[in-house]
């Protein structure tokens, strides 16, 4: 028996973005040459500057500083007349901001003769060198962020090769005892005589019982703690080396970061409908000295304005043969769904009108249930699978298909490209062969209008201003986020702005 495949294929426009003034485009690069930030728009109640602190050894704060200057001077692109590789102006030419620097928010570890990270990372033990190390730049961020005058808006976090390699990162050995109590854990979870109290007791514990620790994430928990924005700053940003990029991109990419980190909105979506709140589900495997079995979910949540903030969700344990086909429970969903909406009020007075939930995995009906009495009250909501697909389409032609390409097959599984041949800079730039996602509604959802969502979501990472966007920006920091919150600890953080987070 004959079987027929019904193919239809379409293609998205460009998601629109919004600069300073009335400008518009797709072309990050060119609308903020053009038209500078969006917050341009909001006047004089717009600063004229940003106020830069620097931390870390003497050698790679000069060099940071002279990096700065180079930003605020201009790069030229490599070869002239490259869409993907264009020269950077400079950084006061392009967000209409002045970079400021001064010794008062200046911490330079070790002075008078004394190398303090050269003495931190010479232990022989690796959890002695992390602590140490992450307690020469804690102290240095707790005096900055103390201050009232000369309060940096932003710090330039910066770590030596020898402290990447020496304390980057560190997995704890467990004592004998600690063995024993994580054995007779998962052997009582595994014949499920695990109950709530156990599960409590496993999330209490603090950053000091992680088996893996990550000095990236640690410090990005500190600096939250303090409520101070910070960007690591490595020898791959500031000189040539094998693994950089170019130094026009790198001033793009870095100089992008800066500014919606010390408080700017570089541009936003075009608004389309209803105010909507874009919501990120996701699990992160948590490993403890006696919990590493634990997932925790967490919310990245965005408005239709771009502004983000994460929230954490309860800690899940894992079933037998479970795998990565992890779940929230009615009660877990639900509250997370009060909790965003929450959040959501707060930050702009009003709830939306439209929630968009995306997940990697389907949405079993206890999620289903409770995420949709959580928003009972919200016009309009969409809860939708983006999981990768082995499914490929291939073009006529030197190129892949383009970004945005939506297919569906027989009319019942609809698929998006959301990496491909770029529109705006004429090439595909990616390394491999794009991979489409596959889109899944829970119920009667417009699988077109979730694609867009999609497509356009890519294109709000304010970290970067490179267009290669794999996933939306509800899905693409889930790691990072999970590895802050939980060497955070167990309290949520007063901040949940996403700036924080990147």
């Amino acid at each position: 028996m004959k079987m027929t495949i019904d193919l239809s294929v379409s293609e998205l426009p460009s998601p629109v973005l919004e600069f300073g003034g009335a400008a518009s485009g797709s072309d990050l690069k060119e609308g903020l040459l053009s038209a500078g930030p969006f917050d341009m728009r909001f006047g004089s109640a717009r600063p004229d500057k940003i106020s830069v602190g620097l931390v870390g050894p003497g050698e790679l704060i000069d060099s940071a500083v002279a990096w700065l200057d180079r930003c605020e001077d201009g790069i030229g692109a490599l070869r002239e007349g490259s869409k993907l590789r264009r020269s950077f102006d400079g950084f006061s030419s392009v967000f209409r901001k002045k970079i400021v620097t001064s010794d008062l928010m200046t911490i330079r570890i070790g002075t008078e003769g004394r190398d303090l990270i050269a003495d931190a990372i010479r232990s022989d033990e690796p959890l002695v060198r992390f602590t140490k190390v992450l307690g020469l730049y804690d102290d240095a961020l707790k005096q900055l962020a103390s201050r009232e005058i000369n309060r940096p808006d932003i710090v330039l976090v910066c770590i030596p090769p020898d402290v990447r390699e020496r304390a980057g990162n560190v997995t704890k050995e467990l004592s004998d005892e600690a063995k024993a109590v994580a054995k007779s854990f998962a052997k009582r979870q595994k014949s499920r005589q695990l109950d709530l109290l156990d599960l409590l007791e496993t999330v209490e514990e603090g950053p000091d019982d992680l088996i893996k620790r990550d000095l990236h994430n640690a410090l990005k928990a500190k600096a939250l703690k303090y409520r101070l924005p910070i960007q690591i700053v490595t020898r791959k940003l500031l000189h040539e080396t094998n693994e950089s990029e170019d130094p026009a991109t790198r001033a793009w990419n870095f100089s992008v970061g800066l500014y919606y980190k010390s408080g700017g909105v570089p541009w936003r979506l075009r608004p389309e409908g209803p105010q909507t709140c874009f919501v990120g589900v996701t699990f992160h495997h948590v490993e403890r000295a006696k919990s590493h079995i634990v997932r925790s979910s967490l919310a990245h949540a965005f408005s239709s304005d771009g502004e983000g903030f994460a929230i954490r969700g309860g800690g899940v344990p894992v079933e037998p043969g479970q795998a990565l086909n992890v779940h929230l429970s009615y009660e877990q969903a639900f509250d997370l769904g009060e909790r965003i909406i929450s959040e959501y009020r707060l930050r702009t007075g009003a709830a939306p009108l439209r929630v968009v939930v995306h997940k990697t995995s389907d949405f079993d009906d206890d999620e289903r249930e409770g995420f949709q009495q959580a928003l009972a009250d919200i016009p309009i909501v969409s809860l939708i699978t983006l999981t990768p697909s082995p499914l490929r389409l291939f073009r006529f032609g030197t190129y892949p298909p383009k970004v945005g390409t939506v297919f569906s097959v027989n009319d019942t599984r609809t698929f998006l490209y959301t990496t491909g041949l770029i529109p705006e800079v004429g090439t595909y730039p990616g390394p491999h062969i794009p991979q489409p996602v596959e889109i899944r509604g829970v119920t009667s959802e417009n699988l077109e209008i979730a694609a867009r969502d999609a497509l356009n979501l890519t294109r709000m990472n304010w970290n970067t201003a490179d267009l290669k966007g794999r996933h939306p920006i509800t899905l693409s920091f889930a790691r990072r986020v999970g590895g802050i919150l939980t060497e955070f600890g167990d309290e949520d953080p007063e901040e949940t702005s996403f700036r924080y987070f990147v």
